[in-house]
């Protein structure tokens, strides 16, 4: 019998790719995606994608998707409470484990470990371990669109916000940028790819500057 797992969802390139891998895994079933949600600004949290734009992102994928609200700023006491709150009701319907699209951090994968210690859900980690420069080739080569929705100006040009992740981006990263960016360089929204029934439409509305990195402002298109 297959697991049923919850994908904690960013809306970005690795946990859409994430959803591809764990659907082709036979031993798992992905009932569900589970995103943190910014209450004041009703946005998915770091990303700082639109509330509407990542449901659209579950209603392609197929799957619903459960908001976890948060304060901002956000205390890591209240996060984890948040998570282990969300953790029981999620054991309480039946879900056993949660995916997360971690690559190669080990620490962040240890505190995942931690903070799911006990609450009966087991985590997984579909990409993890694999080499970057492939995997981000891999994604694009197979059909993933995705849009630079947040970038940290400091490893990576702030105009980059709004850019298409792409082949040519690849060729321009800067020395010691991750082609993933699992350091945090760049954050994606996925509107495209094979995780998906359709495509997403959307639209970039310039920039804005918060809390020292630059937002593409991200709209659905009409």
């Amino acid at each position: 019998m297959s697991e049923p797992l919850v994908l904690s969802w960013s809306g970005g390139k690795d946990s859409a790719w994430a959803l591809t891998a764990l659907r082709a895994d036979p031993t798992v079933e992905v009932v569900g995606l589970v995103a943190t949600v910014a209450e004041p600004f009703d946005r998915i949290a770091m990303h700082g994608v639109r509330r509407e734009l990542a449901q659209a992102q579950a209603r392609a994928a197929g799957l619903a998707l459960e908001l976890v609200p948060l304060p901002h700023p956000c205390p890591n006491e209240t996060y984890e409470r948040a998570m282990r709150d969300w953790a029981a009701r999620a054991r309480a319907q039946g879900v056993r484990a949660v995916a997360f699209g971690d690559l190669f951090l080990a620490d962040v994968r240890a505190y995942r470990e931690r903070l799911f210690a006990g609450t009966g859900l087991a985590p997984r980690f579909p990409l993890w371990g694999r080499d970057t420069a492939a995997l981000a080739r891999e994604m694009i080569g197979q059909g993933l669109r995705a849009i630079l929705a947040c970038v940290d100006p400091r490893r990576v040009p702030a105009d980059w916000a709004g850019r298409s992740y792409d082949a040519a981006l690849l060729a321009e990263l800067p020395a010691g940028v991750d082609p993933c960016a699992e350091n945090g360089e760049f954050h994606t929204f996925a509107y495209a790819g094979p995780m998906y029934e359709g495509e997403i439409a959307v639209r970039v509305a310039g920039t804005v500057v918060r809390d020292g990195f630059v937002y593409a402002e991200l709209l659905p298109a009409s």
